[in-house]
């Protein structure tokens, strides 16, 4: 089941099968180990229920500090600061994003630094600061070539950065 579409052009957010997404919520139900929690807070941003995306989020960091993964922790950080971009809370996602990237950078996590990297760019984009996406947008591409990963992360990076050219250009909406 594909949940997510593709990327709108424009604001790079996620093109979502909503119907997909729901089913996909109600059979997680009520599960709460790492790996549902993670899950559902994703789905829950991408359908915009954001308040209950933060909630659950918050839980997947403390059953991660509980747990002492360092970088699972660090990603489920960086999961709650997707939540707080939807949420528009741009200054305080682009901090944690920023930490995210340097700690996970510090110990050679590089898929979690590409992670951060990716989504710190869209909060830049966001924000406008379209040449600083760019770079975090290429960084991100540069370490998932490097580090073989899925296709699917190297396509989101690649669409990121021609959508940050189209804006620096002039030719983006």
């Amino acid at each position: 089941m594909t949940i997510i579409l593709g990327y709108d052009p424009t604001t790079l957010r996620e093109k979502v099968d909503l119907q997909a997404a729901g089913a996909r919520l109600e059979e997680l139900g009520e599960l709460r180990n790492l790996e549902s929690l993670n899950e559902k807070a994703t789905l829950l941003r991408l359908v915009g229920r954001l308040d209950d995306a933060l909630a659950i989020a918050n839980e997947a960091v403390r059953q991660c500090r509980f747990r002492g993964d360092r970088e699972e922790l660090l990603r489920a950080r960086i999961r709650r600061a997707q939540v707080q971009h939807f949420m528009g809370k741009l200054d305080a996602a682009l901090i944690e994003f920023s930490d995210c990237v340097a700690e996970a950078h510090a110990h050679d996590w590089a898929s979690t630094e590409a992670f951060a990297l990716q989504h710190r760019g869209k909060v830049l984009f966001d924000q406008q600061e379209h040449a600083s996406a760019l770079r975090d947008f290429r960084g991100a591409l540069t370490i998932r070539v490097r580090i073989k990963a899925p296709s699917e992360q190297v396509d989101s990076s690649m669409i990121a950065i021609a959508v940050a050219e189209s804006f620096l250009d002039g030719t983006g909406a």
